[in-house]
């Protein structure tokens, strides 16, 4: 049961910290809350839906091309909306406000052109799981964690060595002295909106071939990474990803005590106690006023 519940809480973990590290390095950069992150997560499902099953489309190509779409929607909410914001000198908190209302507003869009019925990709048939352990894990939950672990891997690359990633953390660090510096604000933003976008992007391709695609399904996991953003350290990507993974496995281990409805309750239980004892997180500094 030990290695059951742990195998889940990892498969968990790598889904909750693909959408954190996204909305965390959406956040970091851009210093407000980025709910509609969310319905980037449940569009990238829908568009593979889309091209693989109703257009048939090569599903590798497919995934691409969904990875694609996500990442240029991501860019698009960006320019279109939160830029004419920023324009206007709004506030963080007029801008948490914009982002509830486009994640609802996309809700209600997959629900008019998709329906409310639970929508299956159909690519990956039902596979005997791989005993390891004592513990039953699909080839499907593998490729979940392996395919987190490299995205990890590739956006630590990106930050540390690479022109754009460096930009980001000054951008992050400070604005005005990143600017004077000759740095483009904006252009960063874009590129931030770009690749967590695509991280979302992965993250509901994930979740549709596993859990399959309902319309509120960015909603549910919006929280749960952000959740595990809050856990490890909001502003920090690593920590939105080590936030995440112990939030997977804390309510996998949760339910072995408690019922299986509780797995929710459990997670904003934790949420509360950050947010009152350490709103930080595990790896966030502490703001000085």
């Amino acid at each position: 049961m030990f290695t059951q519940l742990l195998v889940n809480g990892l498969i968990a973990g790598a889904i909750y910290a693909l959408a954190a590290s996204g909305f965390s390095l959406i956040y970091s950069t851009c210093k407000f809350v980025h709910f509609a992150h969310g319905s980037v997560i449940a569009l990238s499902g829908y568009f593979l839906y889309l091209l693989f099953a109703l257009l048939g489309l090569n599903f590798w190509l497919a995934v691409i091309l969904a990875i694609v779409l996500a990442a240029v929607f991501g860019l698009a909410i960006n320019v279109l909306v939160y830029k004419k914001f920023r324009q206007k000198k709004a506030s963080a908190v007029i801008l948490l406000i914009a982002s509830f209302a486009l994640l609802i507003l996309f809700e209600s869009l997959i629900l008019l052109f998709f329906g409310a019925d639970v929508k299956t990709i159909g690519f990956i048939e039902i596979a005997k799981g791989l005993e390891f352990a004592g513990a039953i894990i699909t080839p499907l939950q593998i490729a979940i964690i392996v395919v987190s672990a490299v995205f990890f891997a590739l956006l630590f690359l990106l930050m540390k060595k690479t022109k754009i990633g460096k930009a980001m953390r000054a951008v992050a660090d400070n604005k005005q002295v990143s600017e004077i510096c000759g740095i483009s604000a904006e252009k960063i933003y874009n590129w931030v909106f770009i690749i967590g976008s695509a991280i979302a992007g992965v993250a509901g391709i994930l979740v549709g071939l596993e859990q399959n695609l309902e319309p509120t399904m960015g909603t549910s996991l919006m929280i749960k990474g952000f959740t595990g953003a809050v856990i490890g350290g909001i502003g920090s990507v690593p920590g939105a990803i080590l936030g995440s993974f112990l939030l997977g496995l804390v309510e996998n281990f949760g339910i072995w005590f408690l019922p299986s409805g509780y797995k929710d309750a459990i997670a904003f239980v934790i949420l509360f106690i950050f947010l009152l004892f350490r709103p930080q997180g595990i790896l966030g500094k502490r703001e000085n006023k």
